[in-house]
């Protein structure tokens, strides 16, 4: 049998290692996302032992983003984003503009020239996909307003990152490299009356505004028609498989066709998908995959991690560092403010901007290559993205604390995009009374029955159609996360009667019903569950009563038989 299995064993050493030390992490009370590094440093060519196969985990991080992207799309529609266009746009050019000036402060200090200044500056001006959409899931705040700013922020720098992609290689002997041998076609650029550089940008431009075409016109019948196709077989694994090959397929693609980004090709795959009604569908066949990669991308970042970059340029790192987290977040931050949004908004913004990944690596290595930069600004990127990936969350963590303890934040004064509806609402001022978290078709029935009984009661639903339609009705209903602190704030769990937990999701629900537990032992907690471990699970974190539909179901058929 052959052993040589340099795949098998990247994807294994690499998910192996980092569930060890993902559990290590979290049991120091430190985001897994601190154990995936970890792993990646220890399989990394730099430290002692097993040495993973890196170009091969670099393509499997890849389809990570791939995936990541897509189901990002498919919760993010074409309006939502023209929605955030009045901030997204000009803010992350102004954000880039800023971390550009600061990188190439710092490389004048360092002796390096213009162009090498501009390129290292442009590396650290861009977010990475995989940490910000991971943070804003952590949260659920994807279709909130904040996530609505971050995503469009997000591929607006992707947009300028494929553009500057494009256009180093024909401006690298302007920029202090040397030119690479196989510049495209000046032949092209001649016929068109114009210079190689600005050929090359008419060029991009044209494909960009092609491949957006193809997408909104073609794609747009196209890829929901498919898989609407599928859906009528009646095959499940047809179905994930014709997800996947959508998402990937597309991907792969638009970079081939078009030379845009493999997450941008993914990003409006499912975002012309997400109009049809099969899209959450879609989206849960892709997450167990998605997670998975996403591990597989940070390992592959701790891999391009040398420590001893640390010992040997510690002052130029440590820069490095603070122009991504403090230069960043408070150009960000700023820019938000100055456009009328909360301050909850823009320190949310401001966090999940401070750090960077992937298009960083891109663009540095390819400098290196064209000799733009010296090697050391490899090094200086990749320590930045590994110690501002590390500090990410603990940024999150200080701003959910915050609002842990004041819920506060004045609306904003002049809205780009409307508001989501949980954002900075009032808690409420109910006491003695029923919480119930979802309103789904379990959550519907309960509230009747609450009606009916009149117990006083309020909703916390994620649906925005759904809270808008409850409050038309009269009913005190919030929007968001229930695990959010500000939202736990609103909802005067202390001074509740019941907490009734009607959503699926039993660790979600486990914190909630430790939170309230904290805040008011006296309250009675009752909660669904769909498996035994589940029903385990929440009585042993304080549920008083923990319902599993199919043991109810069957005690029903069995008292009926008499």
């Amino acid at each position: 049998m052959q052993h040589d299995t340099p795949l098998i064993a990247t994807i294994a050493v690499g998910l192996g290692l980092a569930f060890v030390l993902g559990v290590v992490a979290q049991r120091f009370r430190l985001p897994p996302i601190v154990g995936y590094l970890m792993a990646g440093i220890m399989v990394g060519p730099f430290t002692p032992g097993f040495v993973a196969d890196q170009k091969l985990a670099v393509e499997l991080a890849e389809i990570g983003v791939i995936l990541l992207m897509f189901g990002v799309g498919l919760h993010f529609s074409l309006k939502d984003l023209l929605s955030v266009r009045v901030i997204a746009v000009p803010g992350a050019l102004g954000q880039i503009a800023v971390a550009t000036l600061l990188g190439m402060g710092l490389a004048w200090t360092m002796g390096w020239g213009m162009g090498a200044g501009l390129v290292f500056g442009l590396a650290l001006s861009v977010a990475s996909t995989v940490v910000l959409l991971r943070a804003l899931q952590e949260r659920r705040q994807v279709e909130t307003e904040k996530g609505r700013i971050a995503v469009g922020w997000l591929i607006v720098e992707d947009l300028v990152m494929v553009v500057t992609l494009v256009l180093v290689p024909p401006l690298a002997a302007l920029l202090g490299g040397k030119a690479p041998a196989e510049m495209a076609s000046p032949g092209l650029a001649a016929s068109l009356g114009v210079g190689p550089v600005w050929g090359t940008l008419l060029i991009t431009a044209a494909k960009l505004a092609l491949f957006v075409a193809s997408m909104l016109v073609i794609g747009r019948k196209l890829i929901p028609w498919m898989l609407h196709y599928v859906a009528h077989t009646g095959s499940r694994e047809l179905f994930r498989l014709a997800v996947l090959a959508i998402a990937l397929g597309v991907a792969f693609g638009s970079a081939k066709l078009f030379g845009v980004s493999f997450a941008l090709g993914a990003f409006f795959a499912g975002m012309v998908l997400a109009e049809s009604p099969l899209s959450h569908q879609a989206a849960k066949e892709t997450l167990p995959l998605r997670d998975a990669f996403a591990v597989l991308f940070f390992v592959s970042v701790g891999m391009l991690f040398d420590p001893r970059v640390l010992a040997n340029h510690p002052f130029a790192v440590i820069a490095t560092f603070l122009i991504i987290t403090v230069g960043k977040s408070v150009a960000a931050y700023l820019i938000v403010r100055a456009f009328g949004y909360s301050n909850s908004v823009a320190m949310t913004i401001s966090a999940s901007l401070a750090q960077i990944g992937e298009f960083s690596f891109i663009l540095i290595v390819l400098a290196v290559k064209l000799a733009i930069v010296p090697q050391a600004a490899s090094d200086f990127v990749v320590a930045g993205a590994i110690l501002s990936i590390l500090v990410n969350p603990l940024m999150f963590l200080a701003i959910d604390r915050i609002y842990a303890q004041r819920a506060t934040g004045d609306a904003p004064v002049l809205p780009a995009a409307p508001r989501a509806p949980s954002e900075e609402e009032e808690p409420t001022r109910l006491t003695n009374h029923a919480v119930l978290v979802g309103h789904g078709r379990v959550g519907s029935r309960l509230r009747a029955d609450l009606q009916a009984r009149g117990i006083a009661h309020l909703v916390v639903e994620e649906e925005a159609e759904t809270v808008e339609a409850l409050k038309t009705e009269g009913v005190e209903a919030f929007l968001g996360p229930c695990g959010e602190p500000a939202m736990l704030e609103r909802l005067n769990l202390a001074g509740a009667r019941y907490l009734i937990s009607a959503i699926p999701d039993a660790f979600e629900a486990g914190h909630l019903v430790e939170a309230a537990k904290a805040a008011n032992p006296g309250i009675w907690v009752v909660a669904r569950a769909h498996s035994t471990e589940a029903v385990e699970y929440l009585r042993k974190v304080g549920a008083d009563k923990v319902l599993m539909g199919e043991e109810e179901l069957a005690k029903g058929m069995a008292a009926a038989l008499g």
